[in-house]
């Protein structure tokens, strides 16, 4: 299984990234999952920053398919503890600690076009790399 950040969900819907055609390959390979949190993350981003309701509805019906089709891992108290301690041990935000203990919790790889903080350091995988 691959678990989809918020970023990879994006780059999918935006033909102007740069991770964009991996990131709609990996959402055809039918194993993948991803956190509720990502829901928020991509209609924050389509709804404030891109101004694109039909966007925003394209992602959310994304997510509700991963639902649906495949995993979505919502938040409880150990998932809320381990991403904590992913914060402090690896200098996280919350929210890109909570995708690597989603991943963790389902045993799955973290994809992520999030270089610096997740990519780099071996924490996720770009998309690309996962095809």
């Amino acid at each position: 299984m691959i678990f989809l950040d918020a970023s990879v969900l994006l780059a999918a819907e935006d033909s102007t990234d740069a991770h964009h055609h991996a990131a709609r390959a990996l959402l055809r390979t039918g194993a993948i999952g991803t956190l509720d949190l990502a829901l928020y993350e991509a209609t924050n981003i389509a709804e404030g920053r891109w101004h694109d309701p039909e966007a925003s509805r394209r992602l959310r019906d994304r997510i509700w398919a991963i639902a649906e089709l495949g995993t979505l891992v919502r938040v409880d108290r150990p998932l809320a503890e381990r991403t904590c301690e992913l914060v402090r041990e690896h200098a996280l935000s919350a929210y890109d600690g909570a995708y690597v203990a989603g991943a963790e919790r389902v045993g799955a790889i973290l994809a992520s076009c999030d270089d610096r903080d997740l990519v780099g350091p071996g924490l996720a995988r770009a998309p690309a790399t996962l095809l």
